[in-house]
Order: C-alpha cells, then sequence, then structure tokens
C-alpha cells in the first residue's frame, strides 16, 4: 500500500459534493485536478501517521497541501469524508498480488506485503490511526471495511486457483483464508510491541495454509 501518486489531471466538470445525495468524499468531481487530490490526500496520510484521527484538521491538511481551505471543505466536507478517500486511494494504489502458481508462496508474498505495510514508519502509524478512529466513527469503519474488501478480494483468487489445483478441499472460503494470512500480523501491531519481522510473515502465511489445508475454512452448510 502506497502513498498517493500524481495521475494526470481531470478536465470534465462534475457534480460538487453532497449534491443529489451523494456524500464528501465518496466521488471524484471533475473540475477538481487530480494533483490538487494527491497532494490533499498526501498531507492527510502525513498527519495521521503524525497526530492520529483527532489530531487531524481540514484548514492545516489545506495549508500543507497548499490549496485553498474552499477547495478542501466543499470537495470532502469532514475529516471522515477525507479519510474516506485517503482509503479509497490507498487501496486503488496498492500492489497487484502476486501470481507464482503455488500457494504457499502467494500467501508469503501476502504476508510479506502486509508485513512491510504495517511496519513501514509512515504506513504504520496511520493505519494505527484510521483503526482505532474506526472503533468510534461510523463513516470511518465503513470506509476501512470497503478498503479490506478490494484487498481480500484481490488476493482470493490465489486461493480459489489452489482450490482447482486440489491443494485444498472444496468449498474452501478464499477471503477466509486471506484474512487468515493478516489477522495475526495486524494482531502483533495493534497489541504488542514486537518486531513485524519476516519470521512473523512465515509464521502467518504458514499457520493459514496449514489451517486451510485441514479444512478450517470449508464454508458450513
Amino acid at each position: 500500500m502506497t502513498s498517493p501518486s500524481e495521475p494526470t489531471e481531470g478536465t470534465e466538470p462534475g457534480p460538487e459534493p453532497g449534491s443529489a445525495g451523494t456524500e464528501p468524499g465518496t466521488v471524484r468531481p471533475g473540475g477538481r485536478t487530480a494533483r490538487v487530490r494527491a497532494a490533499v490526500l498526501e498531507a492527510a496520510g502525513d498527519m495521521l501517521a503524525e497526530q492520529g484521527f483527532h489530531g487531524l484538521d481540514l484548514a492545516e491538511v489545506a495549508r500543507r497541501a497548499e490549496v485553498g481551505k474552499t477547495t478542501v471543505y466543499r470537495r470532502w466536507g469532514t475529516v471522515a469524508g477525507l479519510v474516506a478517500d485517503l482509503l479509497t486511494d490507498m487501496a486503488e494504489q496498492s500492489l497487484p498480488r502476486t501470481e507464482t502458481g503455488s500457494l504457499e508462496e502467494d500467501l508469503l508474498a501476502n504476508a510479506r506485503l502486509v508485513r512491510r505495510t504495517l511496519s513501514d514508519p509512515r504506513q504504520g502509524p496511520l493505519f494505527r490511526a484510521v483503526i482505532a478512529a474506526a472503533t468510534g466513527d461510523a463513516r470511518t469503519a465503513e470506509a476501512l471495511h470497503r478498503f479490506y474488501e478490494v484487498r481480500v478480494a484481490e488476493w482470493a483468487p490465489c486461493v480459489r486457483e489452489a482450490v482447482e489445483r486440489g491443494e485444498l478441499p472444496a468449498d474452501t472460503d478464499a477471503a477466509e483464508v486471506v484474512r487468515a494470512v493478516s489477522a495475526p500480523l495486524y494482531y502483533r501491531l495493534l497489541t504488542t510491541d514486537a518486531p513485524l519481522d519476516e519470521d512473523a510473515a512465515r509464521r502467518a502465511a504458514a499457520a493459514a495454509v496449514a489451517a486451510a489445508r485441514a479444512g478450517a475454512f470449508v464454508r458450513t452448510p
């Protein structure tokens, strides 16, 4: 998962956030350049990593991004709307899944990607801040759920392909296997000060593979 990149500028005008039943941060109106969006999201991510959700201020985000406050308030409306758009961008910018043809290697690649992200000096604190905010803010929780739905869906095919190769039982829930890879890494991040190292990634992947082969993730009727 990477920080927002700087795509090409948009050219078509679009609806203002909050119009026609939409909420700020859920649409990308034309006429607002992608460069402005990237700068604002970069600033928002930096502030989340530094100060947490409750330290995020739209006016300060605008100052850091060197854009007008009016632009930020009109486009994103609220801190929750800005965080929702940040998570959407992070999901889109995330690296695609690795395809090795081996369940063990595919899930190890997933574990290593999660480990690198959570141990990153910027991304680790950012995720801790968003997860903490999601426990008390419904809009942030919804955006976080969408983020993980996208990431799980990206990696689920490696499990389905393993089922097709006969490596796993039929009716194995691919999404649950992928979640099982990430779960111990997030638990370590949030509940201990132990390092997220290569051994942690290997154990997480190996445990998910062993449980899947034993039928732990087979869907029940």
